[in-house]
């Protein structure tokens, strides 16, 4: 079966971008049951629901200097030492550098959360708390390169690229919302809202789901979709599980069977389905259908435009670690022995100490981007950022195709807006771990991504 598209290009036009080449893989990175989701309430892993995979794209050729690797993992979250694992061994599979190899965590909860220094400094406190078990994250990477490796024995030419975007309805609504009083609340979670949250209009997201596509000749190969939310029904139920948006790629999978399919969660650390969720496990298929649904419009509404030339540029972030309150790191060692505090304040402990090692060894966050001739463009932002980093790239350069990407490096933890911190969003507690005046350095970077 071939899906063709709707515009085909001259033989000239071909000829001249037939040395762009992707290569697509997959591996399974699903953890053994009886590992613990920390994310998911600490719990210890009882069953999976369905697996978890690790689904990605690597392109050469044409004019990149060297070749770029995009992976999308159906994790929690990549953090510090951890997520440079990654980027090293996928770097060293793909013949580039560890800057080009671009890793995205879709962030679902009853999944794994990998930081290697942090698990360390739990393993020498002899804490209960199992972020990653070493053995298990190591396999998972290795498993990850050999797909990589065994992709690119088999490549396919890339001559047009596919850019579409379709509206998802009735599934993201920001943390923020103001009552009837007028009070600012930002009580919108993942598992649902109260009623205030449910009837309050949705704030601020970006509806539009972002689909990038790769085509050979009058066949599609790959398309990678992108959309702002917590990819959360519900959680919590030490049941390993891809959540809704692992139900939609299946789902679209299966329907295209030869357009390989990844999905990636975009900017939307105060996004949630909260409004629309009342946390039951029958919304779960009802916002994988929604999802499925905004792929479809995506998908309809694609242009196809020559590959033509392709470059990659990636800038340097650096934020600034809280080291205020019980984030002093003496705060933060003292909590990672107080095993009474349960699983996940020392976890969170551990993960900070993790984050301010990095900082203090000067190592800035990667922000890469991969540029498509100027009229499409794929960056991807650190962490749990908020939703309104990625409209300010859009508004930067309004006349391309810009498809944001959160949970890269996601040490930080939150990366809110200013207004966020003005008025004490009640989620910037313990899982922010960046110091204020991040709002500024994010925008001088993507102001030097974008620039024309």
């Amino acid at each position: 079966m071939r899906i063709f598209l709707p515009v085909l290009l001259s033989l000239a036009t071909v000829a001249e971008a037939a040395e762009l080449e992707i290569a697509t893989f997959s591996a399974d990175v699903t953890p053994p049951v009886g590992h613990q989701l920390f994310t998911g309430g600490g719990k210890d892993s009882a069953a999976v629901e369905d697996p978890l995979f690790a689904r990605g794209f690597v392109l050469r050729g044409g004019t990149l200097e060297k070749p770029v690797v995009f992976v999308s993992v159906d994790w929690s979250e990549i953090r510090n030492d951890a997520y440079d694992r990654w980027r090293d061994v996928l770097a060293e599979a793909a013949g580039t550098d560890r800057v080009r190899v671009m890793v995205t965590s879709i962030h679902q909860h009853d999944t794994p959360l990998a930081d290697l220094a942090a698990q360390k400094i739990l393993a020498e406190a002899g804490a209960e708390t199992v972020l990653v078990d070493p053995d298990f994250h190591e396999k998972s990477v290795q498993s990850v390169a050999a797909a990589v490796k065994t992709a690119l024995r088999n490549p396919k030419p890339v001559t047009q690229i596919g850019i579409g975007e379709g509206e998802v309805k009735d599934v993201a609504s920001n943390r923020r919302f103001v009552d009837k009083q007028g009070k600012v609340s930002y009580a919108r979670g993942s598992g649902g809202s109260n009623l205030p949250g449910r009837i309050a209009p949705v704030g601020t997201i970006d509806p539009m789901l972002k689909m990038l596509s790769f085509g050979d000749e009058n066949r599609a190969v790959c398309s990678l979709s992108s959309y702002a939310t917590h990819p959360m029904s519900y959680y919590r139920t030490a049941r390993i599980s891809a959540d809704f948006p692992g139900m939609a790629r299946r789902a679209r999978q299966e329907k295209f069977p030869e357009v390989f399919q990844i999905y990636a969660s975009g900017a939307s650390g105060n996004v949630t389905v909260g409004k629309f969720n009342n946390g039951k496990p029958e919304m779960r298929p009802v916002f994988a259908q929604r999802l499925e649904d905004g792929m479809a419009a995506a998908w309809k509404n694609t242009d196809w435009i020559p590959a033509g030339e392709v470059t990659f540029r990636s800038e340097p972030l650096v934020l600034d670690p809280r080291i205020d309150g019980h984030f002093a790191p003496v705060k933060l060692r003292e909590r990672v022995k107080q095993g009474e505090l349960g699983r996940m304040k020392v976890g969170m402990a551990a993960l900070g100490l993790s984050w301010q090692a990095r900082c203090a060894a000067g190592q800035p966050i990667d922000v890469p981007m991969l540029d498509f001739g100027g009229k499409a463009k794929l960056i991807l932002l650190p962490a749990e950022i908020y939703v309104e980093y990625q409209l300010f790239a859009r508004e930067l350069d309004p006349d391309a195709f810009v498809m944001v990407v959160g949970y890269g490096e996601c040490g930080p933890g939150y990366i809110p807006v200013q207004r966020a911190l003005d008025e004490r969003d009640s989620n910037l507690g313990d899982w922010n771990w960046v110091a204020p005046g991040a709002e500024e350095k994010v925008h001088t970077v993507l102001r030097k991504l974008l620039a024309k």
